[in-house]
Parts: structure tokens; C-alpha cells; sequence
């Protein structure tokens, strides 16, 4: 169990934990999530149109919200709905208070606008200082934040999470992955923060300038984030690196990384529940599942001043993870993003998550973690292949050696999936490697062919 001492000291000062959140009871953490909730509410009403009008056709007075059972009464808010609003029409405050803009992508129509005040990049920084905590990170730590900066909240939220804590920071972005490791080695650096899939890149390009950076580097923990990342790819991470992994969440709408975030035991993603209400909801009924089931995440932000949002509906797939966490944290676990509905797979009529491919991969130790679904049109149906790098020691140039291990695969996927697709076995280094999120299923049905 985690006490005040469990966290260690560095320099005379605990390392960042607040156990006046994190170890608060479940009757008091409550009654705290309700107070804000009903201010959260009050403020959204009297501040924002669009809020004004939702809480007006659902019935709802926000003054007399007085417990989070009063949380089911409260209206929806969607992606399209911040679409719509744009750019400013779901702040609270005026943008001339605000101290930083964010946007998320708007490839498919108006980007989702995100303001922050002072106190918002306070708190932002104070939930992802607490993943520095849960890696051993603190004032002593040189931190390297590998996420983009930008409008992308990753590189950002991280370096807040860096100050917050007192660590040293080399805010490298992404990219430019030679120097990332010359940095990481020369500075010292103990805490990488970037993708799953950068970091493995970072590994890989490591080996091959001749390191071993899981005996010749500093680094011990890896803050890793904004793309799903399987158990096996996490194994193989840490064993090139020589780190604790943990899996930090967040999304642009909400607050970016550090709504939830694992801590050692590696068992669930605890939530920020001082300043975030998450719900697991069936996606079609929108009613609450039990915990352990899987469903669509909604949050509620409970001490945002410039973007409050009410039930926003995220579209990631997740469960509560019932029982208690071996840290003694009490916030509740979230399990790790499974994938989205909105990114979900209909392969004969069977609907799988791009990361259950990654998940059956892991189970061949032949293959490494670099794949790519490629949907196309076949006449009538759609057409699947999967295509997975082998690792270099494996004998791609004995034909019926790459035919049998295609035929593993493929007979794995249709037992583990009930999916039939084609498994096409290609060399190392064949894929496209990734200094950001990877890009894993590349959709060409409406790009002509057969």
C-alpha cells in the first residue's frame, strides 16, 4: 500500500503524490465529485449557450444537482457538438483570459477548439506529474518528452507534468530520432515520454547504432501514450529499453494526457476522479454497464475554467476494473483503451478492433510489432490482408518457412477473431516506422481497382 514515505524523497521533498486525492475514501472522494459536479453544471448553464439549452430541454436545475446519482439526467456532448461551436462557442470565459489554445485534427470538418487558463494548465500539469510519480520520476528526474508539441496536447501536457514535478526537461518533440538518443544517453535522461510506437523506434534505432540501451542508458521509466499499445508490444519495450512502462490517457476534448494513468502494478488506468467523472456506457442504449464490462467512455471535467464539458462521449472502448488496486490508490481503474467505435472493423459480418490484431501478433515470437491492415473492394466484398514484419532472425529467405509461419497467423486471427483475412509475411524494416502515432489500417475501398 502506498503511504506518504512509499513515495520516496528527492531532496528533502516527497516526490510529487497527493494523497489528500489519491488515498481519499470512497464516501468523501464521492461527495467531492458531486460538489463539483453541481458547479461544473451551474457554470456551464450560465456561461455557455449551447449548455444553457441542453439543460433546458433535459429538465435538469443545475442548482439542485446534490449527488452523482443526478449525473444520468444531464444531456450528451459530442465531437460534432465542439465542431459546431467553433471556434469559441463552448468556452466559459472570455479568449482574451485564455493562456493557450489547443485543436484537435479537423480533417473531417471544423477542428475541436480547447482553451486553458492558468489554473487549467495547473491541474493538467498536476495530473500528469502524478504518472512521473508512478515511474519514480520526481525533482531529481531528467525528463524527455518525445510527443509532438503544438496544438497536439501530447508534447505540452507532459512538459507541464515535467514542471509540476521539478524535473529537468529536454523538450526534443518528435522526429529526428538519432539525436533523441544521443540526448537521452549524454543527458542522463531517466524518463522518456512519447507513443508506444516511437519509443519502440527509439529502441530499435538504438540497437542498431550499437547500444544497449537497457544496460548503457539511465532511462527507467517510459510515460507512454496516445495510441493502443498490446501487452506484447509493452513486454518488448520494456525489455529493449530497460524500463517500467506505464499507459497514460487523455484526449484534446477533455484535458490531453493525464486523465488516467497507470501506476506500477501496471493493472488499470487510475482516474483523476478529484477532477474528472468517467462513465462506461452500452453505446446503444446509453445506460451504465456494470464494472468489468466493456463500454463507451463519457467524462464529465470537474474543475475546468475555460472548456467544462458535461457527459462528452469520448467514442474509446474501455471497462472499469473492479476490486482495488495493490498501490492503495482509490481512484478507479480504467482498463486500457481497447479501440473506438468510430474505428471498428466489420470483416464478414465480425466487428474486431485494429489493436486484437496487435494483441494475437504478440503470441508469435518470429513477428515483431511493426503491422499494417490494409482494407480493399474485391468485387462485391471488402478484402482484408495483414501485413507483420518478422524479427531479423528469422529465415525469410526459406519460402516454406514464411508459408507455415502465414499460416499460423492466419489460423490464430480465425481462432482468437473468428476473422478470415490474408497474412502477408514481409522482411524487417519493410514498414513504414512511425515518429508520432502509427498509422496502422490504411482503408483504399474508395480508391478504385478490382
Amino acid at each position: 500500500m502506498l503511504s506518504m514515505n512509499s513515495c520516496g524523497q528527492v531532496r528533502g521533498e516527497e516526490r510529487y503524490f497527493q494523497p489528500e486525492f489519491e488515498l481519499m475514501g470512497r464516501e468523501e472522494l464521492e461527495a467531492l465529485q458531486a460538489k463539483r459536479l453541481r458547479q461544473t453544471a451551474q457554470n456551464c448553464y450560465a456561461k455557455i449557450g449551447f449548455y444553457q439549452k441542453a439543460l433546458d430541454e433535459a429538465g435538469v436545475d443545475p442548482a439542485a444537482i446534490s449527488s452523482l446519482d443526478d449525473l444520468q439526467a444531464l444531456p450528451f456532448t459530442t465531437k460534432q457538438d465542439m465542431r459546431d461551436a467553433y471556434p469559441f462557442g463552448l468556452f466559459a470565459i472570455d479568449v482574451h483570459d485564455v493562456q493557450r489554445l489547443h485543436a484537435s485534427s479537423g480533417t473531417t470538418g471544423h477542428a475541436t477548439v480547447v482553451g486553458y487558463t492558468q489554473k487549467d494548465i495547473d491541474v493538467w500539469g498536476d495530473t500528469f506529474a502524478r504518472a512521473i510519480a508512478q515511474v519514480g520520476g520526481g525533482a531529481e528526474s531528467i525528463l524527455q518528452v518525445a510527443y509532438g508539441y503544438g496544438l497536439f496536447t501530447g508534447g505540452l501536457g507532459a512538459h507541464e507534468g515535467g514542471i509540476r514535478s521539478g524535473a529537468t526537461i529536454v523538450p526534443m518533440s518528435s522526429g529526428n530520432t538519432k539525436r533523441q538518443i544521443e540526448m537521452m544517453r549524454d543527458f542522463g535522461v531517466d524518463i522518456l515520454a512519447c507513443t508506444p510506437s516511437y519509443a519502440l523506434l527509439i529502441a530499435d534505432t538504438a540497437i542498431e547504432m550499437g547500444y544497449d540501451p537497457a544496460n548503457e542508458f539511465k532511462v527507467s521509466g517510459a510515460i507512454l501514450g496516445a495510441e493502443p499499445c498490446s501487452e506484447g508490444m509493452r513486454q518488448e519495450i520494456e525489455a529493449k529499453l530497460g524500463v517500467k512502462m506505464v499507459d497514460i490517457y487523455g484526449l484534446s476534448e477533455v484535458m490531453g494526457p493525464g486523465v488516467s494513468c497507470e501506476c506500477r502494478y501496471q493493472n488499470g488506468l487510475h482516474v483523476a476522479e478529484d477532477h474528472f467523472i468517467i462513465e462506461i456506457l452500452d453505446p446503444e442504449t446509453l445506460r451504465p454497464v456494470p464494472d468489468g464490462e466493456y463500454g463507451e467512455v463519457v467524462f464529465t471535467t470537474l474543475s475546468k475554467e475555460c472548456s467544462p464539458l458535461i457527459r462528452y462521449r469520448t467514442r474509446d472502448i474501455s471497462r472499469i476494473m473492479p476490486g482495488e488496486c495493490a498501490c492503495g490508490r482509490t481512484f478507479r481503474r480504467m482498463d486500457r483503451i481497447s479501440g473506438r467505435t468510430d474505428d471498428m472493423l466489420i470483416i464478414r459480418g465480425v466487428n474486431v478492433f485494429p489493436r486484437q490484431f496487435q494483441q494475437a501478433l504478440s503470441a508469435f515470437s518470429e513477428l515483431t510489432s511493426y503491422y499494417q491492415i490494409i482494407l480493399e473492394r474485391r468485387g462485391p466484398l471488402d478484402h482484408v490482408t495483414l501485413k507483420v514484419e518478422t524479427t531479423p532472425e528469422f529465415p525469410f529467405d526459406e519460402v516454406r518457412s514464411i508459408e507455415l509461419l502465414e499460416q499460423k497467423v492466419k489460423a490464430a486471427l480465425r481462432s482468437d477473431l473468428q476473422v478470415s483475412v490474408d497474412v502477408q509475411v514481409v522482411e524487417p524494416k519493410s514498414i513504414e516506422r512511425s515518429e508520432g502515432k502509427a498509422k496502422r489500417v490504411f482503408d483504399l475501398r474508395n480508391e478504385g481497382g478490382n
